[in-house]
């Protein structure tokens, strides 16, 4: 399958490659904008607002099982409504109380192939004192 096919752009994060900035392509680029769709709080990019989803609202929530439903239910909906190259399948979310943070599971499929793929988020939670 030709890479191109899922698209192509500047890689995420941002690094130089040997003729100027690093590109991707194929699945990774996928998983790239999966990231940046993740890392993005509603609000934060000017011509679209309701770009991303709501995770980072929790950056000061308790790390308990609310946070994790809270977490996952963003998750949902943030990559369901900006991702259409891929059809989720699972959204699991952990929480680690001892290490303050949170893991995302996201096990989704890509449309135009139907392979399975998987990607795991880690997300830091801050300590209250």
């Amino acid at each position: 399958m030709d890479p191109d096919f899922h698209g192509r752009g500047i890689a995420f994060p941002v690094r130089l490659g040997p003729t100027g900035l690093d590109e991707s392509a194929g699945p990774l680029r996928i998983q790239e904008s999966i990231r940046v769709i993740l890392e993005t709080q509603h609000g934060e990019r000017v011509m679209r607002p309701d770009f991303g989803c709501g995770l980072k609202r929790l950056l000061f929530a308790p790390n308990d099982e609310s946070t994790a439903g809270l977490a996952r239910y963003y998750v949902e909906e943030g990559l369901t409504r900006w991702e259409p190259r891929i059809d989720l399948v699972d959204v699991t979310v952990t929480n680690d109380p001892a290490g303050g943070a949170l893991t995302i599971d996201i096990s989704y499929h890509i449309r135009s192939t139907g392979a399975a793929d998987r990607l795991v988020h880690p997300f830091s939670l801050e300590r209250s004192s």
